[in-house]
């Protein structure tokens, strides 16, 4: 961006720059915008954890307590920001909501004040190790700080759209789920990684809750679960579209909860569950 000069025509001065004079509608300008020009990462020593409301918080103490204790043991290690959804309540929460006539915007805030309360039984949880909840209005804006002051963090992975979220291409329910928030959040802060803490050890070729000759699928890429059009994700399917349009996060990886000892083999950045990457 240049200093301010005056227009020939009319002497007022104008804001010499790229967009100045373009609509950001137009495809050729949208374009333009792809520079080599390197994107900060703010937090790049960190990485982001999506806990499962339904698949780990909601199974209680036998579940919980073993994905925690790992999680702890993980923080002399590095620096985590744990993010959770709401589990069985947000689906009930949904169903009165649509029920009700409830338009998507309102049913996505239904759904984020619902992870919060997930968020603060792990954040008491971990409160021992240092860790600390963050209330949603302040996460953003203050994370850099929490995340240098204290060893981890915790935060409701459903992301504030709240009233604004995006209509949903099939049905009402929203689209970004905790899943896609800490996506999101990974995304834009440059964190190193993420990893998907869920109740099954990947992404299988049909889903395994139901068929036990469901086979597990180590590797594989957007456009191949695009292809494949697999009837089960154990991830929101907003992910693929958000990770392909992603320019610091490349891909993903999904573990199972149950199995709290591969936590700290993913978080080291081994492979032991389905990685999903971009296309």
């Amino acid at each position: 961006m240049r200093a301010l000069s005056p227009n020939q025509f009319d002497q007022r001065h104008h804001l010499d720059s790229m967009l100045m004079r373009e609509s950001l509608l137009d495809r050729g300008v949208q374009q333009a915008t792809e520079t080599d020009r390197e994107i900060v990462r703010m937090l790049p020593d960190t990485q982001v954890v999506k806990v499962g409301g339904r698949s780990v918080v909601d199974q209680g103490r036998a579940v919980v307590r073993p994905v925690v204790d790992a999680l702890a043991a993980a923080l002399p290690i590095h620096r985590l920001i744990i993010g959770t959804g709401g589990g069985a309540r947000t689906r009930h929460l949904y169903s009165i909501g649509i029920d009700l006539g409830m338009p998507v915007g309102v049913l996505a805030e239904l759904a984020a004040a619902d992870a919060l309360g997930n968020a603060h039984i792990l954040g008491t949880l971990m409160s021992p190790h240092g860790v600390v909840a963050i209330p949603p209005a302040m996460f953003g804006h203050l994370l850099p700080l929490f995340i240098r002051s204290v060893p981890g963090v915790i935060f409701t992975g459903v992301p504030p759209y709240s009233l604004w979220e995006h209509p949903s291409a099939v049905g009402r329910i929203p689209s970004h789920g905790s899943d896609a928030g800490c996506f999101l959040l990974a995304e834009c802060f440059g964190s190193s990684a993420l990893t998907l803490i869920k109740d099954v050890d990947g992404l299988f070729d049909a889903d395994p809750k139901c068929n036990p000759d469901a086979r597990l699928i180590p590797k594989i890429s957007t456009a191949e679960i695009r292809e494949r059009a697999l009837p089960s994700l154990p991830f929101e399917p907003i992910l693929l579209s958000l990770l392909d349009g992603a320019r610091l996060l490349r891909k993903f990886q999904i573990v199972n909860g149950r199995r709290p000892e591969l936590i700290a083999a993913a978080l080291a950045g081994e492979h032991v569950g389905t990685l999903v990457s971009a296309s």
